[in-house]
């Protein structure tokens, strides 16, 4: 008896795809670099996009301010104001089968505030970028409450400039062990190489969050951990590809992208931002993980867009 996904017109079709040894029109034919080149930019996030070309970032991954006055770069008098003038930037920027990846959460309380269902909202009606998934990231720590249910998840919005948008499920399968492969070899619907390359993870990730004590730890209040941040790059983004964070915090994802054969572009008005992310260089070389990249700092945008085009 089929199951639901078979009445799936886009499933149906990736199944095709595949059994025919096709391509979808989002395949990308890339080369893993031999080296890497990454950003880094202190200044205003909203001129330093207005810089950006057309077209010319792959993936955008943010974890946004939203007004909380946790410092003086979470405070804001009309958060959405603001807001939109980075939105309206990060559709331009993206290449056509590029993704948008915005942390957030619902926490809204009055019309200072921002929160992610402002940012939805103004995206359903302002922009022509595609809704893909809503992301759980759960977690099972955290503070606990009296006057309401202990919240212990994020959200995680994905977006796309197009239909075309990359995604490499293959790179984020969790594997299934010996005993759950061989259950699923009898049942003659599911696919063989499907089962060895492992299980789709699913839009509820369950990964713990950073502990004061954690070896990942840099300094930034809201760092976000390396597995979260390594599943949205090895999904949404290939080798060689560019990775922008215009808020860039802990920079996080400057070192996941430098592990993952991705160049990055990190901006972030707060100048510690620069002090945590090499706290994170400092780790790898701890790790005595080794990657030839090169990191600039304060470069021209058009000197470090010309190196990305000589490649």
């Amino acid at each position: 008896m089929p199951n639901r996904s078979h009445f799936n017109a886009g499933h149906r079709g990736m199944n095709y795809l595949n059994k025919n040894g096709k391509k979808h029109s989002s395949y990308v034919d890339f080369k893993v670099p031999k080296k890497t080149y990454h950003g880094f930019f202190i200044q205003d996030s909203i001129k330093f996009l207005k810089n950006l070309p057309d077209s010319s970032i792959q993936l955008i991954l943010i974890d946004p301010p939203y007004n909380l006055d946790l410092a003086v770069w979470d405070t804001f008098t009309n958060y959405i104001g603001w807001a939109k003038q980075w939105l309206e930037e990060v559709e331009r920027v993206l290449t056509d089968n590029g993704s948008f990846v915005i942390f957030g959460g619902y926490q809204y309380q009055n019309g200072k505030k921002g929160d992610l269902l402002e940012i939805m909202h103004h995206l359903r009606h302002n922009s022509n970028l595609l809704f893909v998934n809503l992301i759980i990231w759960y977690y099972k720590t955290g503070m606990g409450a009296q006057r309401f249910f202990s919240n212990r998840h994020e959200e995680i919005l994905w977006y796309a400039k197009s239909k075309k948008y990359y995604f490499n499920l293959d790179d984020v399968r969790i594997p299934f062990d010996e005993k759950t492969k061989k259950v699923y070899r009898k049942d003659k619907r599911l696919n063989p190489k499907s089962i060895e390359k492992g299980k789709n993870p699913t839009n509820v990730w369950e990964i713990g969050r950073l502990q004061g004590s954690s070896t990942e730890r840099v300094g930034h209040p809201t760092q976000k951990p390396l597995e979260v941040i390594r599943r949205l790059v090895r999904g949404l983004s290939y080798p060689g590809s560019t990775v922008l964070d215009f808020f860039a915090g802990s920079g996080t994802t400057g070192r996941v992208c430098i592990e993952e054969d991705r160049h990055s572009i990190l901006v972030d008005n707060d100048k510690k931002s620069l002090d945590y992310f090499n706290k994170h260089l400092n780790n790898m070389k701890l790790e005595k993980f080794n990657k030839n990249y090169e990191l600039l700092v304060n470069p021209t945008l058009k000197d470090f867009l010309d190196k990305l085009k000589k490649l």
